[in-house]
Parts: structure tokens; sequence; C-alpha cells
């Protein structure tokens, strides 16, 4: 997307304001960069900054935030790496993809960064959790995958899906991958793994059936590549679903 150079979108409010400092607060669970992040996030949901539109400068940002250049640069980072802004040397950084709108009237988007952090952490953990699930799986192992499978794509034909239903077909395939240590992860990061789930899978309940059914044959793509025994393709299509749901998330365009 080319950047619109004549045109900056409205900035912030400036200090003491709505958007300042009070908003930021130190000293809370979430980091500042993290908090940062969820405020310019939700001025793209919301529409305030659009594709093409020019985000204030790093300097600009830390006066209306009351916050140091380091935690600009990492909100801003963030940002560039989940492809929601693009930097232009010499012009400044742009919004280059929007969220869906409604994604905003879902509880949890305030926490969305820490939940994409988590979903790094998954990309690497879950594909190899998958590959190592399609050489040693037992046939018990496979038959909890399968029924997993199968409840997880009831739901989702009923309108009922939860984050717990899509966990328990990646806790069940982490399980399956013999190394106890792949399910003790993901149980680790549960809570944010959770919040990432709440915000994807209510956006494919209130999608459209297209969408669902994308899911639905993500998944089912990763328990055919277990079922065959084929781990370079389990591997390969667990990055691919985790990455596809990240891209639904952030990206409007494929919110069909």
């Amino acid at each position: 997307m080319s950047p619109r150079k004549a045109q900056t979108a409205t900035p912030p409010p400036e200090p003491g304001r709505e958007e300042a400092l009070p908003s930021l607060e130190r000293g809370q669970r979430v980091r500042l960069a993290d908090q940062l992040y969820g405020r310019i996030f939700d001025q793209i949901v919301a529409g305030r900054l659009n594709v093409g539109d020019k985000l204030p400068s790093e300097h600009e940002i830390c006066e209306r935030y009351g916050v140091s250049r380091p935690v600009v640069r990492e909100a801003l980072l963030r940002l560039r790496a989940d492809g929601l802004v693009m930097a232009h040397q010499g012009l400044g950084t742009f919004v280059s993809h929007q969220p869906a709108p409604r994604l905003k009237t879902f509880d949890g988007v305030q926490n969305v960064a820490a939940y994409l952090r988590a979903q790094e952490v998954r990309l690497a953990l879950e594909a190899d959790a998958a590959r190592l699930a399609a050489l040693r799986r037992t046939d018990s192992q496979l038959r909890r995958i399968e029924q997993a499978h199968a409840a997880f794509v009831q739901a989702l034909q009923n309108g009922e899906v939860s984050p717990a239903a899509d966990l328990a077909f990646h806790a069940s395939i982490a399980e399956a991958s013999g190394n106890d240590y792949f399910l003790g992860m993901l149980e680790s990061i549960h809570e944010s793994i959770n919040g990432f789930m709440r915000l994807t899978l209510s956006l494919t309940r209130t999608g459209s059936r297209q969408r669902a059914q994308r899911v639905a044959d993500e998944h089912e793509a990763i328990l055919i590549a277990i079922r065959e025994q084929d781990s370079e393709r389990a591997r390969i299509t667990m990055q691919f679903h985790l990455g596809q749901a990240l891209h639904r998330l952030l990206d409007r365009e494929r919110d069909g």
C-alpha cells in the first residue's frame, strides 16, 4: 500500500486529555509497550487511522502518551511485525492493514498485543508438536484428535464453538507428540491462547459460512497429515493454520 504523504490522520488528543498518560498505567501487569500497541491498534480498528494514513512521529507519540522513545519503538516494531503498519524511510510510518471493525465489539481486544506474542510462541511450538504427533501418535491418541476435531466442527456448524473446543483439538495434538513439555508449555500460556481464540472464534461465529469452513478445513488438513503419519505435512499445515488465524484477526480483507 503506497503511503498518502499529503494526508496525516487526525492525531490523538494532546497530553492530559483522554488518550494521554493516565490511560497508560505504570505498574499494571500489561507492559507499557503493549498498552501503547493496544491504543494504536484500537485507533486502526475504529477507523480513526485508516489504510494509508500516517502515524504521528515517535517524538509526538512520546509527548502525547508520556512514555519513553524505547517504549514507542517497541510498540511500533510489533505493529510492523504484525503487518498493521509499514515504515517508509524519510516519510514516516503508515497504516498498511486494518482489522475488521466488528473486532472492537468483542471483549479482550485491549489485550491483543499479549495474545499476538503468545501466537508467535504457538507457531514454533505447535508446528513441531504436530510433526512429532505424526511420527509418534498411537491409535488411541489419533482417535482423541479425531473426536476433538469432530466436536469442534459440530460446534462450529451450530454456531456454538468455544475456545475450549478449539483448544481441545490443539491439546490433543500436543499430547500425541509424546513429549509432555509441549502440553505443559501450552498450558503455561493458556490465558493468552484462550484470549486469542476467543477473538478469532467470535469473528468466525459472526462471519460468513465460508470463513467457518476454512477454519474447519485447516483443522482437517492437520488431522489427515497426522493420520497418514506425514510429519513434514503435519508441521506445515499447523503453521499454515496458525498463520491464517493471525491474518484473519489482523486483516479485514480476510474477514469474509
